[in-house]
């Protein structure tokens, strides 16, 4: 079974649809929240975008983006629909990213048009537009307006992410896709500081497992609690503490978009 949608569909017919699944604060000051009825309808409505898209069980999505709630939607809807997502930490650069892209052969991009980090705009999209000149495996690129600058999209390529989810086939359930428990779930490189990043592969089951375990046992997290993960859903402390373990045990994740020194 698909331990990650399980959980989420779940979480629908308990007291916890209502529950804040996410809190995130943007470097700005802006502020979204997310309860779990709200954050289970995103998901499904880009996981009908992605199938729309011609995205299927077993493709790999590659992520660049800031911390922003579109990072944790679209890791989720790949999830839901058995695609394998590879998310690159939105700091790297143009030669980080393209290796990672050509290694894993993905047929997605997800990014945005850049990010706030120490106020200043991160320019995501140029990066990728760089990267993708040697990526030819990457068939279309989706773009999440968050910093508003002007980019180049590239016709027939790019969308926007907000265009995208208003369009009809967006909307309704998305049937979540019946996973084997060593299935793939996602990719993640090393960092690359002492050779060649290496890719390593994360299953379904023996990493929700794990993940859930320590989160619950560890971190001894209970219903009431407000959590912060303060890294990035970059790396695996992100991936595991930021996204699927809170939700899997139903609790409050906080998600903080820029540097946590910034402005004072």
């Amino acid at each position: 079974v698909n331990i990650v949608h399980n959980c989420l569909d779940r979480h629908q017919k308990t007291y916890r649809k209502n529950k804040l699944a996410l809190i995130w604060v943007g470097e700005p000051g802006d502020v979204r929240t997310y309860s779990y009825f709200a954050l289970n309808r995103e998901v499904n409505q880009f996981a009908n975008v992605l199938k729309a898209m011609g995205i299927r069980k077993g493709d790999r999505v590659t992520i660049y983006m800031p911390r922003i709630p579109e990072i944790v939607i679209a890791m989720l809807a790949c999830a839901k629909i058995g695609a394998i997502h590879s998310v690159v930490y939105g700091g790297f650069s143009v030669d980080a990213l393209q290796g990672r892209i050509e290694d894993s052969q993905s047929r997605m991009l997800i990014t945005a048009d850049g990010g706030w980090m120490n106020g200043k705009i991160v320019e995501l999209k140029k990066t990728v537009d760089e990267a993708l000149k040697r990526c030819p495996s990457v068939e279309s690129v989706i773009v999440v307006r968050r910093t508003g600058q002007e980019i180049r999209m590239e016709p027939g390529r790019d969308y926007w992410y907000h265009e995208l989810i208003k369009l009809p086939v967006a909307n309704g359930y998305c049937p979540t896709e019946v996973m084997d428990a060593e299935d793939p779930l996602f990719i993640l490189y090393t960092s690359g500081t002492t050779g060649k990043p290496k890719a390593v592969l994360h299953v379904h089951g023996g990493y929700m497992v794990g993940i859930y375990s320590t989160l619950k046992y560890v971190f001894d997290i209970q219903d009431e609690d407000r959590w912060w993960c303060a890294a990035d859903p970059g790396w695996i402390t992100g991936h595991s503490y930021i996204v699927y373990a809170p939700l899997l045990l139903g609790a409050t994740s906080f998600m903080y978009e820029g540097a946590p020194t910034y402005p004072y």
